[in-house]
């Protein structure tokens, strides 16, 4: 049987708010549990990231842990893709999308293009891509597209 602990471990090396995580030891490989899958992932730093964000978008920005999606599978162009989070509003509509990377990559263009061909099937009104390091957030408006100054809380949605 494996250990259960909280350990803090990369916390200090992310530009989010520490998360209380479950990580464990499994046969030599470290692993996270799930907030949102309830099952326990391997440790790798794009999880980490995710995890942290999940936290965060529940704890500090008030979204409903039963509407947050993960690794939401999407289909455009004929080609099936992952949305890494996905948050949804009462009626299940979504409200949030967010790319995680790695905190090793660069946030550049081809970043923004992965979320905004997710954004082209699911119409999401806020758009964040993020390293764990750096975050971006975007508006989809009637003129394209707009930096965000800071993510919406999920009250501040218009929920039908």
């Amino acid at each position: 049987m494996a250990n259960t602990l909280h350990h803090p471990f990369l916390d200090t090396s992310l530009n989010l708010p520490p998360a209380d995580l479950m990580v464990r030891q499994e046969k030599g490989t470290w692993e996270v549990q799930c907030l949102s899958r309830k099952k326990w992932m391997k440790m790798e730093p794009e999880e980490w990231v995710r995890q942290h964000w999940i936290f965060f978008l529940h704890h500090h920005l008030g979204y409903p842990s039963g509407g947050i999606a993960v690794e939401l599978a999407l289909k455009f162009n004929g080609m099936q893709k992952r949305a890494d989070i996905v948050c949804h509003g009462v009626g299940g509509q979504p409200l949030v999308v967010v790319e995680c990377k790695r905190p090793s990559i660069r946030l550049n263009q081809k970043a923004l293009d992965q979320v905004l061909r997710y954004n082209i099937a699911l119409q999401i009104p806020c758009m964040i891509v993020s390293n764990g390091l750096q975050h971006h957030a975007y508006a989809l408006t009637e003129q394209g597209t707009d930096v965000l100054d800071k993510i919406p809380l999920y009250n501040e949605h218009e929920i039908s």
